[in-house]
């Protein structure tokens, strides 16, 4: 056999080694468990398994030359140890080596081949380590182009007789050159196809389920009712292959959409044992017969499912499922699709949980502070009506009027949100009694639209910021000043400015005002950093209040409100107003 024909030979085998390497890696369970860069000890020996039994078939792969084989084991081992290290290729040359050593294929140069296949492995893990990209062709290449030139020279000094090593590395050494540096390039081109293929499949899969994660967190955070569960199977279905998706509590069939919803009704019991095991153990299942989903309805079309449940506070409260059919059949994508698509809803459940009761600890903290800052303002406001009995009976009258719309709205303020004009009647309230008191040291401009009016806020959000311009801003001058009020709507915000002409505020005072401290209501009352902190808490810290202020000109407090978003706003402001 001459060099050229044993060249063409054993890319004959190369090919069917590759072909089959390909198709091993591109298994499922071996993708998803045996491949992982940063991977665990069974995976670690996985990987082992997987190159040496690549070496060995390239032992198996190679021709018989002088009682020896021509082979192709080294792309197997270089490549694994370009994969896993110096682990895995000391592992897989180990396997590769020793079965060429331990197992007798005939011929004299076993021992120097078995090391040589060691070698390369273990060389190409120690290089692994110093490259950034370590499935490099080029340096797979280079790796088994010298790796073969030093094979071939530890059969010429350790194989015996030297004339017949002579004669094996003249016939073999270059086509077994060519070969496993050419191999090699394409062995670790092809597990750089295997995972650029299945990096993508994962990025689709997460595109899809952040994709509707981001459609569903206003439905799922008004908890799971049958309105919530409707529209989010609906969008899930739109999004997903599955022939149909099932919301469940612990009882009964919440939303349904696909095939089957002649039988699978929203509202009735839960009919399927699959959907009942689930409950009951809290595990996710992967069905692929209709016998094993456990409906009782004869013509229910489904052939597979997966059924995952969902969690809040450490409890299972319902189901996620998706429905396969003969023509559209679930896979074990399907199924982790499912298990994520689960975990994110009961994430949004458990923050549902959170924000109600967020906000109930906010409305707790309106109202201990309103009977801290009642007292003060009822004594106030009574000796100024006291004051007009008996110089102004009309006057007085007028102020009791507006004291009582004043405490009425302020004892009701704990709602979740309130009409912008309730605020500001609220607001009036005030600033008549305190213009009664210090007459004309305080004036009010007021700009608002008429579009805003209507607007949903938090209550006790304005008037807090008008008292503390009358309070530190304009009575801190003997001739008061002027607070100018301006409310607009534009781009979906509702735009709220307070300005006063007062004493105004040091940078120091600016900052304090921003810290995150714990707010001592005996000093500070209802007042602006209480305001601030409820403003981030309800909608996010981009919506914080701008402050500014000039010592001896004055402040401006400004900030937005936007339109309700979530199903428990618009709940609660429904509450509110009816």
């Amino acid at each position: 056999m001459n060099p050229e024909t044993l060249i063409i030979t054993l890319a004959e085998r190369f090919g069917l080694i590759v072909a089959g390497a390909f198709l091993l890696l591109t298994i499922t369970p071996i993708h998803k468990i045996g491949f992982r860069q940063s991977s665990p000890k069974a995976d670690t020996a996985l990987q082992i398994l997987i190159f040496g039994i690549c070496g060995i078939l390239g032992t198996y792969g190679g021709n018989f030359v002088f009682q020896s084989v021509a082979n192709l084991r080294a792309m197997a081992v270089i490549t694994g140890g370009l994969f896993g290290g110096p682990l895995v290729g000391l592992g897989a040359g180990l396997i590769a080596g020793g079965h060429r050593i331990l197992i007798d294929l005939g011929g004299f140069s076993a021992v120097p081949c078995g090391l040589a296949t060691m070698l390369e492995g273990l060389a190409a893990g120690i290089v692994s380590l110093h490259l950034t990209n370590r499935m490099d062709w080029r340096a797979a290449a280079g790796l088994a182009f010298i790796g073969e030139i030093v094979h071939m020279i530890m059969v010429l000094f350790l194989s015996h007789p030297y004339d017949q090593a002579m004669q094996l590395v003249k016939l073999i050494g270059m086509p077994m050159i060519i070969l496993n540096t050419f191999g090699a390039a394409l062995f670790a081109q092809v597990i750089n196809i295997v995972f650029r293929y299945g990096t993508k499949q994962d990025s689709v899969k997460a595109q899809h389920i952040l994709d509707i994660a981001n459609l569903t967190v206003s439905h799922l955070r008004s908890g799971l009712t049958l309105e919530s569960a409707q529209e989010t199977a609906k969008i899930i279905h739109a999004h997903l292959t599955a022939a149909a998706v099932a919301i469940t509590d612990n009882v009964n069939v919440l939303a349904h959409a696909g095939d089957g919803a002649d039988h699978h009704l929203p509202g009735k019991e839960i009919r399927t044992e699959s959907t009942l095991k689930v409950l009951k153990e809290g595990e996710p299942l992967f069905i692929e017969s209709g016998k094993g989903i456990g409906c009782i309805h004869k013509g229910c079309p489904f052939t597979s499912a997966a059924v995952v449940p969902l969690h809040k506070n450490g409890q299972v409260v319902g189901t996620l499922k998706l429905y396969g059919t003969r023509k559209n059949q679930l896979d074990q994508l399907s199924f982790e699709m499912a298990k994520g698509l689960a975990n994110l809803c009961s994430t949004q459940l458990e923050l549902e949980e959170i924000q109600i009761k967020e906000q109930m600890l906010s409305h707790a903290e309106i109202r201990r502070l309103q009977a801290q800052i009642n007292p003060h303002f009822l004594f106030n406001s009574l000796n100024t009506v006291t004051s007009f009995c008996r110089t102004n009976p009309d006057r007085a009258r007028e102020l009791l009027l507006e004291l009582s719309k004043y405490m009425r709205k302020n004892l009701d303020s704990s709602r979740g949100y309130v009409p912008l004009h309730e605020e500001l009647a609220q607001l009036n309230s005030y600033l008549a009694i305190e213009q009664a008191r210090f007459g004309d040291r305080i004036k009010v401009d007021m700009s608002v639209e008429d579009s805003c009016l209507a607007w949903p806020i938090p209550p006790l959000i304005i008037q807090p910021l008008v008292e503390n311009s009358v309070k530190h801003g304009l009575m801190g001058r003997e001739e008061g000043g002027t607070i100018t009020i301006d409310i607009h709507c534009a781009n979906e915000e509702m735009t709220v400015s307070i300005k006063d002409d007062g004493i105004g505020m040091t940078k120091e005072q600016i900052e304090a005002i921003y810290a995150k401290k714990k707010i001592d209501s005996r000093e500070e009352g209802i007042g602006v950093r209480n305001c601030i902190q409820r403003l981030e808490q309800i909608y996010g810290p981009q919506y914080q209040m701008e402050i500014t202020s000039i010592e001896g000109k004055g402040t401006v407090v400004c900030f937005h409100v936007p339109k309700l978003r979530t199903a428990i706003q618009m709940r609660e402001f429904a509450g509110s107003t009816a």
